[in-house]
């Protein structure tokens, strides 16, 4: 009976690292995705100012 509940808890244990490690792969994953989609934005903003400043002449450029 002792070595039955060993094992239970054991399965147990085990399913609860899974649960966790699947958790923990899940939200890496998504702020990845977050991270990316940020540094799209970014380049974005920064490649819009510096044509609005080449097509006014404005020298006060942003990031390159």
């Amino acid at each position: 009976m002792t070595n039955q509940r060993n094992d239970n808890q054991q399965k147990d244990v085990d399913i609860t690292k899974g649960i966790k490690s699947a958790a923990g792969n899940l939200f890496h994953g998504a702020h990845n995705v977050l991270e990316t989609a940020e540094n799209a934005a970014m380049n974005s903003v920064d490649t819009t100012s510096n044509v609005l400043s080449n097509l006014t002449g404005n020298e006060n450029e942003t990031q390159k």
